[in-house]
């Protein structure tokens, strides 16, 4: 399974509470109002424990943060 659907589901089920919506990739999840500050420190520990990478304090920024596609791609580049 590749990073954008562990993402999306974990998402989904954790942080809009086991909504069916659809996740388009590039929406920006921050400005939408679907993760927050606590939000992305869960996404944060999340990957971290998933994909077996460190996320560096100065990695957690809205860049890698604040879409679906921009997650996976940091995944893939830490991968």
């Amino acid at each position: 399974m590749n990073a954008s659907v562990v993402l999306k589901e974990y998402i989904r089920e954790e942080l809009m509470n086991g909504s069916n919506s659809e996740l388009d990739e590039s929406e920006n999840l921050l400005a939408a109002g679907i993760i927050d500050s606590l939000g992305i420190l869960r996404l944060v520990s999340f990957v971290e424990e998933r994909f077996g990478i460190e996320v560096p304090d100065e990695d957690v920024t809205i860049d890698n943060f604040q879409s679906v596609k921009s997650m996976s791609d940091y995944v893939a580049s830490q991968s």
